[in-house]
């Protein structure tokens, strides 16, 4: 790009010469040699429109330009050509990746090694650490964009505001605080990363995007009758594996783990938000490497996950008081789908009442002072703090 510019700073200077729209060219190299063979074959002024500056000032001091942009056929045709063969070269570039499983790459925020295919540390990057960028089949040139952005934090700069900070904890607070862990969208550097950018001529994803958009609105009176939504997966307490339904989660986990969440659930009469308070524990003990049944931990999940399935520790719950605490009523991860697939029947109500549970009553906010004294909120940070 440095090249580039310098090159066009030097047309400008010594030639007259502009190009617009150079952003849109897809192969600058390739136009700019069509270019300068056909500008040997004939005047310049053949191509180009003639832009005259100080058209009012004496005949010396007047100055023409020469504009080469796509009103001309030949330069739009060019634009075209360049811009389909660019697509064909990055369509294959993406197929050669999403192939490929000799991949290796290393998470940016808890160096967890990953090997196979790419999307096992873009999808552990999204569901361990909310950083998404994106659906894995959307990226080309995956390994330059995760170098692209590791840079940025070895440098300690934040993805999204792109603020730079004076050390790496400070950065981490940051983007965990303020929810900076995304890319900016703005930042037209990444925009060589997704597929949707090299679609159409000229135009950028949001351009793409909006239409696609306007689409859906001047159809808004269609049919839709015959539309099926499809469920969002729920994914495994243990592994990576998802399924669409509980039913079938659960004949997984027996299956592969030893654990029988429903047989759990009846044995110990658990209602709906026990279940909640259950399923957070669990998620907490897997994603800190800790097993909750002899409270060994290890150094990554795979080691502890063979610990437990060995040791027959997944179906080895500890004691009630140590997962039924109020602060597992908010999730490990944020949209856990099996959360909201647990069952809410009469029959949780009444092992509510068998076992003489408080119905959850939301704290009354009109007297603020009186709220911040007597929160249950205080016992929770009070509680927390002893822990750490």
């Amino acid at each position: 790009m440095d090249e580039q510019d310098k090159l066009l700073k030097h047309m400008i200077i010594e030639h007259k010469m502009v190009i617009a729209d150079v952003k849109l060219v897809a192969d600058f190299q390739r136009y700019i040699l069509y270019w300068r063979k056909r500008f040997t074959e004939q005047p310049i002024t053949d191509f180009c429109s003639v832009i005259r500056i100080n058209s009012t000032a004496p005949l010396e001091e007047q100055d023409n330009y020469f504009l080469l942009c796509d009103v001309l056929p030949e330069d739009r045709l060019l634009r075209e050509e360049l811009q389909k063969e660019r697509l064909k070269e990055i369509l294959e570039q993406q197929q050669q990746e999403r192939n490929d499983n000799h991949f290796h790459g290393i998470c940016m925020f808890c160096n967890e090694e990953f090997f196979g295919n790419r999307s096992v540390l873009l999808n552990h990057m999204a569901r361990e650490h909310a950083f998404n960028i994106g659906l894995p089949d959307n990226i080309v040139n995956c390994n330059e964009f995760l170098c692209t952005l590791q840079k940025k934090l070895d440098n300690l700069q934040c993805l999204y505001c792109e603020k730079t900070f004076r050390d790496k904890n400070t950065l981490k607070d940051h983007m965990r605080k303020k929810q900076h862990r995304r890319i900016n969208p703005k930042n037209r550097e990444y925009d060589r990363f997704y597929v949707i950018n090299y679609l159409e001529l000229g135009k950028s994803w949001e351009e793409v995007q909006l239409e696609d958009d306007r689409e859906l609105l001047d159809h808004q009176e269609d049919d839709w009758s015959d539309w099926e939504e499809r469920p969002d997966s729920a994914v495994c307490l243990f592994c990576e594996k998802q399924a669409e339904t509980i039913e079938k989660l659960c004949v997984h986990m027996e299956d592969a783990h030893e654990f029988d969440l429903l047989k759990i659930k009846s044995e110990l009469g658990l209602n709906f938000y026990q279940q909640v308070k259950l399923v957070n524990f669990i998620r907490r003990q897997i994603h800190q490497c800790k097993c909750y049944g002899c409270h060994v931990k290890f150094k990554s999940k795979a080691e502890l996950r063979t610990h437990m399935e060995e040791a027959k520790h997944t179906s080895l719950l500890p004691e009630r008081k140590t997962w039924d605490q109020p602060e597992y009523y908010f999730p490990t991860y944020e949209n856990d789908t099996l959360l909201c697939t647990l069952s809410d029947s009469e029959s949780d109500l009444t092992a509510q009442e068998q076992n003489g549970n408080i119905t959850i009553i939301s704290e009354d906010i009109s007297k603020l002072h009186a709220l911040k004294q007597s929160s249950i909120l205080n016992q929770l940070l009070l509680h927390e703090s002893l822990k750490n």
